[in-house]
């Protein structure tokens, strides 16, 4: 077998892949007769090096498109395409910087939205209008173009905001392709180089197959989202009306039950009751002074802010829904009545059936009035018969007997001025209440009622009516009550209303505007008022001292007695008392410590003084 030929050992070269020093090295080996040979097979064995080089490239080039289209399928997320198509732009072409501008057709721009390779924030916000720059004839023309050089290329439109940015980046060599969808261009892919060296057309072809996929790819996502957001609109759509047909349901429910307790003749507590079952949630009827009228929960009761939605609520009549409460007011005849109140934000739905529930509260409410009124005149007329009729005593105590009033049992008797709205109201339903009676006498309000505490009785009125005595707001009248009693029968009521009268005349003359008092508690201008009983006004002004001079032999009641004659001077005392200063001083020391703190104002000397002077004329012989 001979020497083999060129042609063989060229062959065997690009069969083990040899560099292509060895081909040159070759080459030189062949002698002079055999240079032109070796010469013509070289050139042959380097086309067919290059071939093989070529496809290989395309092999490499296919496989990752394939590979880059199967990526981009995958993908969901409108950003995550755009990133995975930069990305690998920039891995294919094996360029410095890649990039990728979206179409606004409606301004006229391209914007840059996603970059690889890119440092300023200069050139990730630039705006390319249609025909500027490269990208922006691109965008236009949905043609690729490249560039070696770009700053030294005459067909681009060259702009200094675009100039700015590419020459911020260095970039030469750019290659820009069009996304196209059909014959619509969506945006603009990139591919860049720092060098002035000119891309290829096989890597324009390459970018523009990949742009094509990569457009493909971005309109699926863009189909994805809007059919997710179709469903999205679709299942919110069928949530509304889910539950609309709930609320409707729901408000039927609430229509019957609380249509029902009207009609029953049902109460508040009934109401809501039947709205706790409604909303499931707690529920309170408050008055407009912030007292609960009825409630479904035993829980702890509306207060501070609460109170002040309420009033609010009351003030702009219309339903609050904020800070955790849900209130809805009551109104009769334009007049507030109650308020209905959840502790809850309640919802459309849920909002309709509590203002639903404020109204039926209102016609409860009245109908109820309707009845307390109706019983309040017949009680009201019972008491002026009482108080300044002529009928017998029989008669009246049967009549009292029928509207639930026992006048065999002890009861206060109170005679108010100043009696307001709030007032009367409050002492209605105090008389109600405890079946007492309630009538305006004149231009005063007397009401009657079971007890045998006449001042904590006119207190414990004055505290339902409001704010505390002394204490009004403006516009409102001080009240200002008379008490007296206990007593009972009708002669006894007869009394205690006189009396009671003439204590409200003592105070308003003496300027207690806002106070309760019995005769009793005006000392001695109680007596002169007409307490007919000075032996009892004596005990309670000096009872305590008597009964300790007596149990141990001492003088406290002489010695307070001279004191106070000689104008409560120590050292006249004890002369007229024939004792030392000191002894005196020791004596009023121990009445001080008997008769409490504030034994010496000039009130309680003058009341000590007059039940001194009183006691002297009652028992002149002993004292006693």
């Amino acid at each position: 077998m001979g020497e083999p030929s060129f042609g063989e050992r060229f062959l065997a070269l690009l069969a083990d892949d040899r560099p292509l020093g060895d081909y040159e090295e070759l080459r030189r080996s062949a002698g002079p007769a055999g240079r032109e040979e070796a010469d013509r097979v070289h050139a042959l064995a380097l086309r067919a090096r290059g071939l093989r080089e070529q496809d290989r490239r395309r092999e490499a080039e296919l496989t990752a498109l394939f590979d880059t289209v199967a990526d981009l399928a995958a993908l969901k997320d409108l950003d995550d395409v755009l990133e995975a198509i930069v990305r690998r732009a920039r891995t294919l072409l094996a360029c410095d910087v890649s990039y990728l501008s979206l179409n606004d057709d409606e301004q006229g721009v391209t914007t840059m939205r996603v970059t690889q390779g890119i440092h300023t924030e200069e050139f990730r916000n630039v705006r390319l209008g249609f025909g500027e720059g490269l990208g922006g004839l691109v965008a236009q023309t949905a043609r690729p173009y490249m560039t070696a050089d770009y700053f030294n290329d005459s067909r681009f439109v060259h702009t200094t905001p675009i100039d700015r940015a590419v020459g911020g980046e260095d970039l030469r060599a750019i290659l820009g392709v069009p996304l196209l969808l059909g014959r619509t261009v969506i945006g603009v892919l990139y591919a860049a180089n720092h060098e002035a060296r000119p891309f290829s057309r096989a890597d324009a072809d390459l970018l523009t197959s990949f742009a094509g996929h990569a457009a493909i790819a971005l309109d699926n996502t863009r189909r994805i989202k809007e059919t997710q957001a179709a469903l999205a609109d679709l299942k919110a759509t069928s949530d509304l009306l889910r539950q609309n047909v709930e609320g409707v349901q729901l408000a039927s429910i609430a229509h019957e039950r609380l249509t029902g307790v009207v009609l029953q003749g049902g109460s508040l507590e009934d109401l809501a009751h039947e709205l706790h079952q409604v909303l499931q949630q707690p529920v309170y009827i408050i008055d407009a002074r912030g007292a609960v009228l009825a409630t479904s929960d035993s829980g702890e009761a509306p207060a501070g802010d609460e109170l002040d939605l309420v009033t609010v609520a009351f003030g702009d009549s219309g339903t609050h829904i904020e800070r955790g409460v849900s209130i809805a007011p009551v109104f009769a005849g334009g007049a507030p009545l109650a308020a209905v109140l959840t502790r809850s934000e309640v919802d459309d739905v849920a909002r309709r059936i509590l203002e639903r529930a404020a109204t039926t509260a209102a016609l409860i409410m009245v109908v109820q009035r309707s009845v307390s009124e109706a019983q309040t005149r017949r009680r009201g007329d019972l008491l002026v018969d009482l108080l300044v009729g002529r009928s017998g005593a029989g008669s009246l105590t049967a009549r009292a007997s029928l509207l639930g009033a026992d006048l065999a049992r002890p009861h206060a008797v109170l005679v108010v001025d100043g009696a307001d709205a709030h007032l009367k109201q409050a002492a209605v339903d105090l008389g109600v209440n405890s079946n007492g009676l309630t009538a305006d006498v004149g231009e005063r309000l007397v009401l009657v009622v079971p007890g045998d505490a006449p001042l904590e009785a006119g207190r414990r009125l004055v505290r339902r009516a409001g704010p505390g005595t002394g204490s009004v707001p403006v516009g409102r009248a001080v009240p200002t009550v008379g008490v007296a009693g206990p007593v009972t029968g009708v002669d006894g009521l007869r009394a205690a209303f006189q009396e009671a009268a003439r204590c409200l005349d003592a105070l308003l003359a003496l300027g207690r505007r806002g106070d309760v008092a019995d005769a009793a508690s005006l000392g001695f201008v109680g007596l002169l008022m007409g307490r007919h009983d000075p032996v009892e006004h004596v005990r309670a002004r000096l009872g305590t001292l008597l009964d300790y001079d007596r149990e141990r032999g001492t003088a406290l009641v002489e010695t307070l007695e001279v004191w106070l004659a000689q104008d409560r001077h120590l050292a006249c005392a004890g002369e007229r008392l024939h004792v030392h200063p000191n002894t005196v001083t020791q004596r009023l020391e121990r009445i001080g410590r008997l008769l409490g703190d504030g034994w010496q104002s000039p009130e309680n000397l003058l009341e000590l003084g007059l039940a001194l002077r009183l006691r002297s004329v009652l028992r002149p012989p002993d004292r006693g």
